[in-house]
């Protein structure tokens, strides 16, 4: 298993070596260090812990200073799951170099916050009828209760306005179409959950 922490940073186009454009999501990853290695035996699972991102050193607390010692003051710490955590130890360092073009990846982050929606932009309603006299409901959820569903209150679960955005997401069958080792970028084909700056998590599928 591999795995990966990055900032979204924008979208943009480039050009394989037989002409044919990809659409591409730039993601800026790294480097990341390992602050911790999980094992059955003392924590009762397997998993690693990477940090990424700089952070003062003033803004963190004791309890994280003394959790990461010497490696670096970072924004983010991460756990990814894994079996066979011992090819990692605490302060191995994890780059661009680890995906090569053609891996297949899921890219997990926040999806940008909408603010409060309607149902139509919320849930994809159609609205009512542009005719028949209609004036200030077209885009109205309509009927949301009454004696045929739950007795006449409104049901749980039924779809309404209110906040959108600002969930977990994870966008699976995503590919790695290029890696610039160099500047510590990735180039992943279609698009990603979140704004630029976004943290997201990229692991092999």
């Amino acid at each position: 298993m591999k795995f990966l922490l990055g900032t979204k940073e924008n979208m943009t186009e480039i050009f394989e070596d037989n002409g044919k454009v990809e659409p591409v999501t730039v993601v800026s990853v790294g480097p990341t260090i390992v602050t911790q290695v999980k094992t059955v035996e003392k924590d009762g699972y397997e998993a690693v812990q990477i940090g990424f991102g700089e952070m003062k050193e003033s803004r963190m607390t004791k309890s994280e200073k003394g959790h990461l010692k010497d490696l670096g003051n970072f924004r983010f710490l991460k756990e990814f799951r894994m079996s066979g955590t011992t090819q990692f130890k605490v302060g191995d360092k994890i780059d661009a170099n680890v995906f090569v073009k053609g891996d297949g990846i899921q890219v997990s982050g926040i999806s940008k916050g909408k603010g409060f929606q309607g149902v139509v932009k919320r849930h994809g309603f159609a609205g009512g009828s542009r005719t028949h006299g209609q004036k200030h409901s077209e885009r109205e959820p309509g009927a949301i209760g009454g004696g045929a569903r739950a007795g006449g209150r409104v049901a749980k679960g039924m779809r309404m306005a209110g906040r959108m955005g600002g969930d977990r997401v994870t966008v699976r069958g995503l590919e790695i179409v290029r890696v610039d080792a160099e500047n510590n970028k990735v180039y992943i084909r279609g698009a990603v959950p979140g704004k630029r700056g976004t943290l997201l998590e990229i692991i092999s599928a």
